[in-house]
């Protein structure tokens, strides 16, 4: 199939082509603005603009779309709220207009985010049919963005497929997100260049993390097999704190450090509890193939994480 992957240069987005690609499909990549120097064969244009995108769909006219592009981080959302709707709501929007227009049979997967539940009660987990209770503006942008896929799925007849995924880990994502920060800092600390201090955010914190993988495989599952109208949410069920995710960093690295607690590293609303219920993903025939340890020592590198 013919895909048109948004957010391909980001750090899902590149697993995700490489996975596709792997399995046979041709991929058309859409990368942001194209910056000074830059080379590239891929489409390169903000999600926000909505002329850009109405042009590029019409010259790819893809058989399948799954979109990535989006404003990602929860704790810098709520810095700047307009921009985050602009791109995660308005980009929907955008998008599946421009799709209505020049290829309306197309199989669109919108990847949402598990944030949208808001807390859930410890020991919970988290099903489709949970309220949303966003408590930022990244989960509320992401809420948004869904009701007007089901908008489009209901009113259009498009094929619009949600993904909500929980946390995922991997190599390549950016450092300003918990896990790849902690991995920065542990590398620092292996070779000397820094005191053997780590300075982390709310480490009480229950998440439910996925090999980066293991998430586009379940992509591209829904992608091919997902009901049109349906929310999927793509997790492992099970829940892990910030703390104890750490301390298997710090066992793989073989590094010792005394932990302190940054003030400026925690959000300003924060989820006690966010587990999935995955069945609905894995009644489709999806189960994961790696662990949480395969994605710490991807995250860590072989230098520090070969332990």
């Amino acid at each position: 199939m013919r895909v048109l992957v948004t957010g391909a240069d980001g750090f899902v987005g590149r697993h995700a082509c490489a996975a596709l690609r792997a399995a046979g499909d041709e991929v058309v990549e859409v990368h942001g603005p194209r910056g000074e120097g830059i080379s590239s064969t891929a489409l390169h244009f903000d999600i926000a603009d909505e002329a850009k995108v109405k042009a590029a769909v019409s010259e790819v006219k893809p058989d399948s779309v799954l979109h990535l592009a989006g404003f990602s981080s929860v704790a810098k959302s709520h810095q700047n709220p307009a921009r985050v709707f602009a791109v995660n709501t308005m980009g929907v929007v955008h998008l599946l207009t421009a799709l209505r227009e020049s290829a309306p049979k197309a199989r669109v997967l919108l990847v949402g985010s598990g944030e949208v539940y808001g807390p859930v009660a410890e020991g919970t987990l988290a099903k489709e049919d949970h309220p949303h209770v966003p408590l930022s503006p990244y989960a509320a942008s992401k809420s948004a963005g869904e009701l007007a896929g089901e908008q489009f799925f209901r009113s259009y007849g498009m094929e619009v497929i949600l993904a909500r995924p929980f946390n995922h880990l991997g190599a390549g994502q950016d450092p300003t997100f918990v896990v790849p920060s902690f991995a920065a800092q542990i590398r620092a600390i292996a070779l000397g260049t820094v005191d053997p201090i780590l300075r982390t955010g709310n480490l009480d914190a229950i998440r439910d993390f996925s090999h980066v993988k293991d998430v586009v495989d379940a992509y591209r599952l829904l992608l091919l097999k997902g009901e049109a109208g349906q929310a999927y949410n793509v997790g492992s069920g099970e829940g892990r704190t910030i703390r104890g995710l750490l301390e298997e960093m710090l066992q793989l690295s073989g590094v010792q450090a005394r932990i302190e607690l940054d003030p400026a590293r925690l959000r300003p609303s924060d989820i006690p509890s966010l587990v999935a219920d995955p069945g609905k993903l894995r009644a489709l025939g999806w189960a994961p193939r790696l662990t949480v340890a395969d994605a710490l020592r991807d995250v860590l590198g072989p230098r520090v994480g070969s332990n």
